[in-house]
Parts: C-alpha cells; sequence; structure tokens
C-alpha cells in the first residue's frame, strides 16, 4: 500500500505516532477523517484530556473497529493514536487498545504537553 504524507490543515494534525500506526494498521487519512466526522460510538481516552472514537468496518462475518484517539486544544483536534480492533468491543468498558501501545501513548501526550 502507497502511503500518502499527512499534512496539518487549520483544524486537524497528526502526531508521528498516529501516522506510525495508520501505517501498520493500513488506515487512510481519509478513512480516519471519515471516522472523525461521524463515529460509531465516543468515549473517553485512556490518556488524560482525550477522546476516543469509533466506527464500525469489515463484514458481518468478519467485523473489526476502527479507533482513534484525538486531544483538543484550543484551534485544532490533534490525532494521537489509531488502530484496528479485531471483531466488536464491549460498551462502556475502557477503550480496547493493543498490547504495548498504552505506554506510546502516553509518552506522545507528553510530548504534546511539552509542546503547548
Amino acid at each position: 500500500m502507497d502511503f500518502k504524507i499527512l499534512k496539518n490543515i487549520e483544524n486537524l494534525s497528526w502526531t508521528k505516532h498516529s501516522i506510525c500506526k495508520m501505517k501498520y494498521y493500513g488506515l487512510s487519512e481519509q478513512r480516519i477523517k471519515r471516522v472523525l466526522r461521524n463515529p460509531g460510538r465516543t468515549e473517553e481516552g485512556i490518556a488524560p484530556n482525550t477522546i476516543a472514537m469509533m466506527q464500525l468496518a469489515g463484514s458481518k462475518k468478519h467485523p473489526y473497529e476502527i479507533w482513534l484517539m484525538y486531544a483538543k486544544t484550543k484551534s485544532k483536534k490533534i490525532i494521537i493514536s489509531a488502530w484496528r480492533y479485531p471483531g466488536i468491543s464491549p460498551m462502556g468498558r475502557s477503550v480496547p487498545v493493543p498490547e504495548g501501545m498504552q505506554s506510546e501513548i502516553e509518552e506522545e501526550l507528553k510530548k504534546l504537553q511539552q509542546k503547548n
């Protein structure tokens, strides 16, 4: 899959972590924007002051979810991470994050806080 370099636009920006995860899971910029515009479910993110959104994808036999987590600043949304979750996650529980990704996300948040 050819991956297009993402550009920060006036109301949306991407962290290096989110770009790496999008490449890993084969997610495009347009697909992430679609989840942002029309989420199937919105929950509190695993990191403080973040929001996680999910949208169903796949088929009836092989469903999966596309998740993204972002932090909102005064002027823009910063996409922190994006991933695919196999199957359908239970509602009301904590956001399902692949193993080892929690620490990576927390590091990205620390970097963002240092910039601001």
